[in-house]
């Protein structure tokens, strides 16, 4: 298995820092931005296999990051991130775009199975 390239767009710096570590501890290569407005210019410096986005950001959020990120990378897997629930207009938009959601908190196990079903299989 090569080892998986993630960026993970949060504006939580403790959580996005928590969870970056704990991905790296598990052999994930994390790169994490605190702002929606970074997330495209790191998308096109890193090229990473996987972005985990949260959803709601001050600024640019992880719904309309979402719209732009599938012009740029209509094929880069995304798995949105949150910890409020989820509208139904939430949920339509991520199912056009292809994107998975997955509840704050979250299980590191959970997360690893979900990344490796997506990127072990595609």
């Amino acid at each position: 298995m090569k080892q998986w390239k993630l960026l993970l767009v949060d504006d939580e710096e403790e959580f996005a820092s928590t969870l970056a570590e704990r991905l790296r501890l598990r052999g994930v290569d994390v790169r994490t931005v605190f702002r929606g407005e970074d997330a495209l210019p790191a998308i096109r410096q890193e090229r990473p296999d996987l972005v985990l986005l949260d959803v709601l950001m001050p600024g640019v959020g992880g719904m309309e990051l979402l719209r732009r990120l599938r012009i740029e990378c209509p094929s880069l897997p995304v798995i949105l991130l949150t910890g409020q629930g989820i509208s139904e207009e939430e949920l339509r938009i991520g199912a056009l775009h292809g994107a998975v959601f997955l509840m704050k908190p979250l299980s590191i196990d959970e997360l690893m199975k979900t990344i490796g079903g997506i990127l072990d299989t595609g």
